[in-house]
């Protein structure tokens, strides 16, 4: 291990990481102080949503530090070269994002979302650890440690599967449905967790890059047991949400075991699938698309046959023949491609009828009846398919925009990891501002509708790196090697667009998703969201291999800025479609519709507390 410096030769690096420390610090005293007032609501808000804020926060502190050095990881120490090192990052992020598909659906069905979110942040604890064993340093063809490697990566992403998603709808789970501090709320939740995410950089990244990997990733590992502690101690702030809506059925026998420990083990199965499939990442690729034709099929076929509409009935299903021919139509054609490892001509005309026969029997049901509930989720599905555009765009940050900052911008002696740490600090800054803002606009009458605020989003993401890419082509300067370096305004200009475009984005859809799905899907909806996002991780990773291609799997300087800049202006085209479309996908949203679950005080026992039997929750009973 480095010895430490002395004070007098500090750099600016040294000094941001010392001043992080005391302001996560400042923050731990705060949210102490808040969380233990004996007011029910703290600044307006619910203390549950403190408390979250505070898991949240730890767990993006561990998440963040460790995304910041993997990319550096991978090609300095375990010595991949760029194009794998992008695809295995890809692979990752995208992972993290798809398995909340299986957390949330058990959530929803069994566990509830607090043991969910207990089990998860159990599992990632551990990953975040093993990720301290470094090995020799040797490279993964030499050294075995590398096993120990794939199996932490495993033990994070069935672990973000089982948090992501629940904790998500457990802050939404804190406010009535028609409550306009919901959008407020979630920015305030976003801002919170980025705290954690800049700190994470700025101490734990720091540590792993200038000190050593092995400290770097254990800090992360010990943050995020602080989250996982937050959550235990904070459960009666939760007002008896997150419980299992089935807790009986969670202790009868199964294989002999209790069904709620076979559902963990079901989770640490999950573990040794992930293991396998982290180590194949073009194989994660195919398992996104086939995985996404289900899950996006499922959705619809609930949505279009199984909700009531407003006359109380279900749809007779008269249309299911077209729509399961349309699905099968997606998987052929998917299975075509991977067959044929691309596109082809009949691929594209399979695929091309499965999806006219799919959206055909949509609007063959949407003809016959009315129903808010259903037409929600075809809204829902709009938002979830802007997610692989924007978050490909956006993760190229943890990639190759990581790479290129190391190799190719003027960073003045900077660490490379410190640029993560600006997209979490803009959040920081900048989420107060937008939250006030929307909530300025909402009293006023004049808010943008959500879809235009997603695809104002996307425009801002697109010109995030053409501005990058001009400043790289008008205004590069030479360094020491004679290599042509971008100036750093640059890139705190592109952080500053994605940031802006990511506040426009991704809270508002984490809003959106929560506020219109049926209760009984809230949790299958938020992770069919997050598996958008699993989508964009994955293009993300493999759009930064390309860069890398023909050049011996190393990124150059110019078909990096060739990519960007092609990206960016694609962006910016859809974000305007997108936003123009807006007032259609509105109607569908049918926000004058809605109304409060009936909830707050329909469990037995809710008010007793978590000292009695049925305290807070945990046999949730309903009245009457």
């Amino acid at each position: 291990m480095t010895e430490l410096k002395e004070l007098a030769l500090w750099n600016y690096a040294d000094w941001a990481a010392a001043i992080s420390v005391l302001v996560l610090g400042g923050f731990l005293i705060g949210g102490a102080f808040a969380i233990t007032r004996p007011q029910d609501e703290v600044l307006g808000h619910p203390k549950g949503l403190y408390m979250l804020f505070f898991a949240e926060m730890w767990e993006r502190f561990s998440y963040y530090g460790m995304r910041a050095l993997l990319t550096l990881y991978l090609v300095k120490h375990w010595l991949f070269d760029d194009s794998n090192a992008n695809l295995i990052y890809g692979a990752y992020t995208s992972l993290v994002y798809i398995t909340p598909v299986l957390g949330g659906w058990l959530a929803d069905k069994y566990l509830g979302q607090r043991k969910a979110v207990l089990f998860g942040a159990v599992l990632l604890t551990a990953g975040h650890f093993f990720m301290a064993f470094e090995g020799d340093g040797s490279g993964y063809a030499n050294d075995s440690t590398v096993n120990i490697f794939w199996l932490a990566l495993a033990l994070i992403i069935v672990g973000s599967g089982f948090l992501k998603a629940n904790i998500s709808v457990m802050v939404g789970q804190l406010y009535p449905r028609t409550d306009i501090r919901r959008d407020s709320a979630y920015t305030i939740f976003y801002m919170g967790i980025n705290l954690g995410a800049a700190t994470g950089v700025l101490i734990a990244a720091y540590i792993g890059e200038t000190v050593s990997w092995a400290w770097g990733f254990g800090l992360a590992g010990f943050g995020m047991l602080l989250g996982l502690v937050v959550f235990v101690l904070g459960k009666s702030l939760l007002r008896g949400n997150g419980e299992s809506p089935v807790p009986a059925k969670l202790k009868e026998k199964v294989a002999g075991l209790n069904l709620e420990w076979l559902l963990y083990v079901v989770g640490l199965v999950g573990v040794a699938v992930i293991w396998v499939l982290i180590q194949y990442q073009e194989t994660v690729g195919w398992i996104l698309l086939l995985s996404g034709i289900l899950l996006l099929g499922y959705v619809l076929q609930q949505a279009l046959y199984k909700l009531p509409g407003e006359d109380g009935t279900v749809s007779k299903g008269s249309t299911t023949g077209i729509f399961y021919g349309g699905v099968a139509a997606l998987l052929v054609a998917a299975a075509l491609m991977f067959y044929q490892n691309g596109t082809s001509l009949i691929s594209n005309a399979v695929g091309g009828l499965g999806l006219i026969l799919v959206i055909a029997a949509s609007a063959m049901e949407a003809k016959k009846s009315e129903n808010y509930a259903r037409d929600r989720v075809f809204a829902m599905i709009f938002v979830i398919l802007l997610m692989p555009l924007f978050w490909g765009l956006f993760e190229q940050a943890g990639g190759s925009m990581n790479l290129y900052t190391d190799r190719h911008v003027d960073r003045g002696g900077i660490p490379t990891t410190f640029f993560q740490s600006i997209n979490p600090i803009y959040i920081i800054v900048l989420a107060p501002l937008f939250a006030a803002a929307w909530q300025w606009m909402a009293r006023g009458g004049w808010e943008p509708s959500a879809i235009a605020k997603m695809g104002l989003g996307i425009v801002q993401m697109g010109l995030a790196f053409v501005v990058f890419v001009w400043g790289a082509e008008q205004f590069s300067v030479t360094g020491e090697s004679g290599a042509l370096l971008t100036p750093v305004l640059f890139l705190f200009l592109f952080y500053l667009l994605s940031t802006t475009g990511e506040l426009c984005l991704s809270p508002v859809g984490l809003s959106a998703i929560n506020r219109l799905s049926a209760r009984h899907m809230a949790s299958l909806m938020m992770a069919a969201f997050f598996f958008g996002t699993a989508g964009g991780n994955y293009v993300a990773g493999f759009m930064g291999s390309l860069m890398g291609e023909g050049e011996g799997g190393d990124m150059t300087r110019e078909a990096a800025l060739e990519v960007y800049w092609a990206m960016g202006l694609v962006a910016v085209g859809i974000g305007v479609f997108v936003t123009i479309v807006s007032p259609l996908v509105k109607k569908l949203m049918h926000l004058d519709k809605l109304t409060d679950d009936n909830v707050g005080d329909d469990l037995a026992g809710q008010s007793e507390g978590p000292g009695e039997a049925q305290g807070a929750g945990i046999h949730p009973e309903v009245k009457g």
